[in-house]
């Protein structure tokens, strides 16, 4: 076999293993090259005849059995037990247990020299299939094992790792009796690029990428169109103080908390329905398992015929359809993130249940919460629970509709029929609110009015203002985060781990790379 070996300074480079005589080079190798009294110990990173095929673990099932495979993974454990030795071979969130034993393929020092191999290191490896009589529980792979024959380290790991991978995922409470180790969030994201290896972190960005492309695909094929937006600009799109000022030449600028100025001003201009997917940044000043600084927002604006329920319709059905591709689509990870988040099937009806404010704020009252009529029911819940519908209406996924028009951003419409409410509505799943949206403001007299009661500096939205001076149709939308659509249980721990590399008020979305 022909391989053309990387290697560093005053390593000896192979061109063919077949130069050296020593049949345990052509069985297991490392990185490095050395000549040990004669016996060549190989471990090099290669390049092989692109006829060898590397299989996958997640294809690694009884119709492979007894065939001989090449494979690529992370050693994710390793056993040894006399003249054998059990590894677990990971990729991203699958696993498959394999042996190499003492034999006719396989040396004493072969079975050493993998017992001895650092956990996290890369290997490649070929072996045959082979079906188990009973199933091997603690791998995803569970009715098949590879009988290694030759194994080659493409990437050493260091001995030491800063956290443990089954740590990393075992259950909160699980394991306590026993002494075993959780690993608690800090360290987590410390240690970020190792935690991001563990099977539930690697299923929750497969879920989240899903979302964004289920919320993509649903959206197009109802017509709309995908739009950019700024994320520096010059006003604050939401009012209020949760907003992150930033130098800007000679002068200041603020990150967006939001598209909806931009996604409006795309109406205005006869787009008629428009999405978008991208970061969203909020200075929320709190510790809560809700606030992040910086998240992907999923976004809609649509004009409407004549009424604003067809933007709640329109939203209510992408979701659905959201809900239904990950139920159909994603089982896998589903099950995955659940080992470690428990959590019962997700329930939502068609149509989608719509309540009034006034109902959730009796159900708060129901639950022993006292609040006003006008107070913002969002921020009154002592835990996600308390506005939850599944018990009595049997479902996970509601609206609520008509919210008090003083706890909510200048652009949203007042109700006709009472001033002290508006056309505005949130959606909540399992007592989360998900997504917060309205009917916007298309009269620009109106909306300079409603801006001044918010002291919203009118010079710095003078150019959204005057797009609603030509001509503009009725229109409405909303705005979510796309891990919010997840789901698994909203805890503190989950929704921290949903961002590639989350931050909060407590701590910034640091991760320290070499400049």
């Amino acid at each position: 076999m022909t391989l053309r070996t990387y290697v560093n300074t005053n390593v000896l480079l192979i061109q063919n293993y077949s130069d050296y005589s020593c049949p345990v080079a052509n069985n297991y190798a490392d990185n490095k090259i050395r000549i040990i009294n004669c016996l060549c110990v190989c471990v090099c990173v290669c390049v092989c005849e692109a006829d060898r095929v590397l299989v996958k673990v997640q294809d690694l099932t009884p119709d492979k059995a007894d065939q001989l495979i090449w494979l690529r993974a992370r050693v994710h454990t390793s056993r040894a037990k006399g003249k054998q030795c059990f590894l677990v071979l990971r990729q991203q969130q699958f696993n498959v247990q394999a042996l190499v034993a003492v034999g006719d393929r396989a040396s004493k020092q072969m079975v050493k020299f993998a017992a001895n191999i650092n956990k996290e290191s890369i290997v490649d490896v070929e072996a045959v299939v082979r079906k188990v009589e009973q199933k091997i529980e603690s791998c995803s792979q569970q009715d098949v094992e590879l009988h290694m024959e030759r194994i080659f380290v493409i990437s050493q790991a260091e001995p030491r790792l800063p956290l443990q991978l089954e740590d990393a995922v075992r259950p909160d409470g699980e394991g306590e009796e026993e002494g075993r180790a959780t690993v608690n969030q800090d360290t987590k994201l410390d240690n970020r690029v190792i935690d991001l290896r563990t099977t539930t972190s690697q299923a929750v960005f497969r879920l989240q990428s899903g979302v964004c492309q289920l919320f993509r695909d649903t959206l197009i094929n109802k017509g709309f169109v995908e739009i950019q937006t700024p994320k520096i600009i010059s006003a604050a799109s939401e009012g209020g103080a949760n907003v992150f000022t930033v130098s800007y030449f000679k002068t200041s600028a603020y990150l967006a908390q939001s598209p909806q100025l931009y996604k409006q001003m795309c109406i205005c201009a006869d787009f008629d329905k428009v999405f978008c997917v991208g970061p969203v940044f909020r200075a929320e000043d709190s510790n809560t398992h809700r606030h992040l600084t910086e998240f992907v927002g999923l976004d809609i604006e649509m004009a409407f015929n004549y009424h604003y329920h067809e933007v709640i319709d329109s939203i209510t059905d992408t979701m659905v359809q959201i809900f239904k591709g990950l139920r159909d689509n994603f089982q896998t990870e589903i099950q995955t993130v659940n080992k470690q988040y428990p959590s019962e099937p997700f329930k939502f009806l068609e149509p989608t249940l719509r309540l009034e404010y006034t109902e959730g704020v009796a159900m708060l009252r129901e639950a022993g919460v006292e609040m006003g009529d006008e107070d913002d029911l969002r921020f009154r819940a002592p835990n996600p629970g308390t506005v939850n519908s599944s018990s009595k209406y049997d479902t996970d996924f509601y609206v609520l509709d008509k919210y008090p028009l003083a706890v909510r951003p200048f652009y949203t419409m007042p109700d006709p029929n009472n001033p002290k409410y508006s056309n505005s509505y949130d959606m909540f799943m399992r007592g989360e609110e998900i997504l917060s949206g309205a009917q916007r403001i298309h009269d620009a007299q109106l909306l300079t009015e409603r801006a001044q009661h918010h002291q919203i500096d009118l010079e710095k939205i003078k150019a959204y203002i005057d797009s609603f001076r030509y001509g503009a149709p009725p229109h409405g939308g909303g705005g979510g985060r796309s891990v919010d659509c997840l789901t698994e249980p909203t805890s503190f721990q989950v929704w921290r781990g949903r961002m590639l590399v989350p931050g909060s008020a407590q701590r910034p979305p640091d991760l320290h790379v070499p400049t």
